[in-house]
């Protein structure tokens, strides 16, 4: 039924929703259970980061890079 009800709502509430979900989850970031996949990411891209594989990038310059990556 709910998946019914967010075909009919326009995409800028279907962004509104999404957008208070995920500030919901952060309020709460401790109830999100940590899955193994994601962890085990992470420890790739911190050894990475760590043997100077990888650089750290601001995070706007990173919006912009993917966004251009992806239009």
């Amino acid at each position: 039924m709910i998946n019914a009800e967010l075909r009919q709502l326009p995409a800028i509430e279907k962004l509104k929703l999404i957008e208070a979900l995920w500030h919901d989850l952060l309020d709460n970031e401790n109830d999100v259970p940590a899955l193994a996949w994601h962890q085990k990411e992470l420890q790739v891209t911190e050894a990475a980061y760590n043997a100077g594989d990888v650089e750290a990038v601001d995070w706007q310059q990173a919006k912009k890079a993917l966004r251009a990556r992806f239009e």
